[in-house]
């Protein structure tokens, strides 16, 4: 918080605002449900016991946390321009510029350090993939480069499930990777959806997201050609050798498919409105899909 005098301090108001929580949450979930999947679907996995678990939401959290405040810190120029983020603590004057990048590059380093000793270092390499994505890929490269820019940085996101595959056992396999890679599909329709909520606010920061750059009614058309892929492919999960089960696949099919038919109606009502509509049907989906490998995992019923 501020001090009297204007100076400022690491408060942990602060500290957590820089450290989003919400999205700490949603990927250590995603990391959490892909370990306990792994432990039970991958044949000759050892049990796992708890302290694992604990392992990965600590490294799992740090690697979130860190990487978010270093989107602050480089995204101090143009958080002020708009509304959405010009109360942040770094464009509010609550926290130093140096005080976040230091806390950003500290954390990170030290959530792969620990994955590394405390899990392995495979689980390890990929949470330095998924911190090496949002911060470099995304936020320095590709945010204010070019319209692809939410949809490469869904690896970060990916990244999240792998690390928690591997942490369980100690490898990458084919399923371990789909399942991963359906953060990377989720991403554009989920992100897409927020960008046309607030699609002024990045125009005025000349952030090139899609809806800026090709208007609303081709993006709307995009988010759904997206999730018409995405639909098909999170069942692709379930018809490869040793893949997911009765369980997963109802949830899937039903998921993916209330998220199609909002997003087809937002082919005929693209306002900001309406995909906000879309972005709250959209959110949860992630970790309905990832809570349904865990429970599929825990209650498999094979499908042949």
């Amino acid at each position: 918080m501020a001090l009297g005098d204007g100076r400022v301090r690491l408060g942990l108001n602060e500290i957590m605002e820089i450290s989003k929580p919400r999205i700490v949450v949603l990927l250590v979930i995603t990391a959490v449900t892909s370990m306990y999947g792994a432990s039970k679907l991958v044949p000759g996995t050892p049990e796992l016991e708890y302290w694992s678990y604990l392992h990965i939401i600590i490294a799992g959290a740090l690697a979130s946390a860190g990487s978010s405040a270093l989107n602050h810190y480089y995204d101090r120029d143009i958080d002020p321009k708009m509304t959405r983020t010009s109360n942040r603590p770094i464009p509010s004057g609550r926290m130093a510029a140096s005080h976040v990048l230091i806390y950003g590059l500290a954390v990170s380093c030290i959530s792969v350090i620990y994955g590394f000793f405390a899990l392995n270092a495979v689980s390890a390499f990929f949470i330095a993939v998924g911190i090496f994505s949002y911060v470099i890929i995304y936020t320095v490269w590709l945010k204010r480069l070019n319209t692809s820019n939410i949809v490469i940085g869904g690896i970060a996101g990916s990244a999240a499930a792998w690390a928690g595959w591997a942490a369980a056992t100690g490898s990458m396999d084919l399923l371990g990777f789909l399942v991963g890679f359906l953060v990377f599909v989720w991403t554009p329709s989920h992100f897409w959806c927020l960008a046309m909520k607030i699609k002024d606010e990045y125009a005025q920061a000349k952030v090139p997201m899609l809806p800026v750059v090709i208007g609303m009614q081709k993006t709307s058309k995009y988010i759904l050609g997206n999730t018409i892929i995405l639909l098909p492919y999170s069942l692709i999960l379930s018809f490869i050798p040793d893949g997911m089960g009765l369980v997963y696949t109802v949830i899937a099919a039903v998921s993916g498919g209330l998220m199609l038919v909002y997003h087809y109606k937002l082919t005929k009502t693209p306002t900001s409105e309406f995909a906000w509509k879309a972005y709250k049907v959209t959110a949860p989906y992630l970790t309905i899909i990832f809570v349904a490998v865990a429970l599929d995992a825990a209650f498999h019923i094979p499908l042949f």
